[in-house]
């Protein structure tokens, strides 16, 4: 199994069972970063990215999954990628360097590279 279809089918799974418990502070946080991405000032693409930037800073590798994921289905290209991967490490700092290695790996197979 893909690195890219086990991380969306453990995902889709687990946020079923966790949404099945019906918490509605759970339910109104994920609406809310839901909202938070949608088109406003900054178009959802921008959103993404700017996702992406902090998720690689607070080292989420689910996260960076995500906003890689969302990044691809919006068209972000591989060079905007890597802009992306260098503002996190010059944001981050050097740890974040393991995770722009996930991050590339992720992309690679998302790309199909």
């Amino acid at each position: 199994m893909s690195l890219v279809q086990e991380f969306n089918d453990y995902r889709t799974r687990m946020n079923e069972r966790i949404l099945a418990q019906d918490n509605k502070v759970i339910k109104r946080f994920w609406s809310l970063d839901n909202q938070t991405y949608q088109e406003g000032a900054l178009d959802t693409r921008t959103k993404e990215l700017l996702g992406l930037v902090a998720s690689m800073v607070l080292r989420c590798d689910d996260c960076i999954k995500y906003h890689l994921g969302k990044c691809h289905e919006l068209g972000v290209t591989t060079d905007q990628i890597f802009e992306v991967f260098a503002v996190a490490n010059m944001v981050g700092g050097s740890i974040c360097i393991p995770h722009t290695r996930r991050a590339v790996e992720y992309w690679e197979e998302l790309t199909g590279q």
